[in-house]
């Protein structure tokens, strides 16, 4: 699996960090982890095979983590790159995910589901188990940030075990869910002094890393109090192993 980051930040406007966006290229297909506002001509700017893109995994409904996917939906309908796709896309998120997109879809008739190819839209529920890409074992973990978030964990042919957390509070949850992760992206939004508990900060990020040891940590999602900050320096004061902090553009390979 290749993960590259595509937005590292927050609904905060940045310079150099986009709204939350990852990119997996698995040997069984692509795949978006939420979808910023940005993500769309981020992918591209990236040259990212956008056109053949998968399924999508959209963790919880912040603008955000979602905010561009109706437009995506919208840009798909209209590119000339795509109007010869046959393959389906599917669209992965918690229940209400369908009204999400229905109520934006016929605020102005848009059809953004009539396309030239099948677009299938899967509710998730809590702790579910389901298919997101063939021969790529996926469970989903509800997490503390909003009533319908979820983690999300892959396991792929070759046993490498990805976790994505999206925005989350702490939760021994986790630690059983991201055990011996070989890539654990996960937010942690503060410095320190969080103003809200369904949120990480640094102390709560590597207590977790601790507990369920993976063998690297990217964290995402990060505020500007982290700008001109070492972050990486701070987390192995906190935890031995290596810790990253997620930026625009870069790529690891898991």
């Amino acid at each position: 699996m290749k993960l590259t980051i595509l937005g590292s930040g927050t609904s905060v406007p940045h310079p150099t960090r986009a709204a939350s966006a990852y990119w997996l290229e698995t040997s069984r297909g692509l795949l978006l982890l939420d979808m910023g506002s940005d993500a769309a001509h981020l992918m591209a700017q990236e040259r990212l095979d956008w056109p053949n893109l998968d399924a999508i995994w959209i963790s919880h409904f912040h603008l955000d983590h979602m905010g561009g996917l109706t437009p995506f939906l919208f840009g798909l309908k209209w590119a000339p790159q795509t109007q010869n796709r046959t393959n389906p896309l599917r669209i992965f998120g918690p229940e209400g995910l369908r009204k999400v997109i229905e109520a934006v879809d016929s605020s102005n008739n848009y059809r953004l589901l009539e396309q030239s190819f099948p677009v299938e839209i899967v509710e998730v529920g809590p702790d579910a188990d389901l298919q997101i890409l063939p021969g790529i074992v996926a469970n989903a973990l509800s997490t503390p940030h909003t009533p319908e978030s979820l983690a999300l964990r892959l396991k792929d042919e070759d046993s490498k075990l990805f976790v994505y957390t999206s925005d989350t509070g702490f939760s021994e949850h986790l630690v059983q869910f991201a055990k011996h992760a070989d890539l654990l992206l996960m937010e942690c939004s503060y410095r320190r002094n969080k103003p809200v508990q369904k949120h990480l900060e640094l102390a709560d990020a590597m207590r977790l890393a601790h507990e369920c040891t993976p063998r690297r940590v990217v964290l995402t999602h990060l505020y500007q109090e982290w700008d001109n900050v070492d972050l990486a320096a701070e987390a192995r004061a906190l935890w031995a192993g290596e810790t990253i902090e997620a930026k625009d553009g870069l790529r690891l390979e898991i």
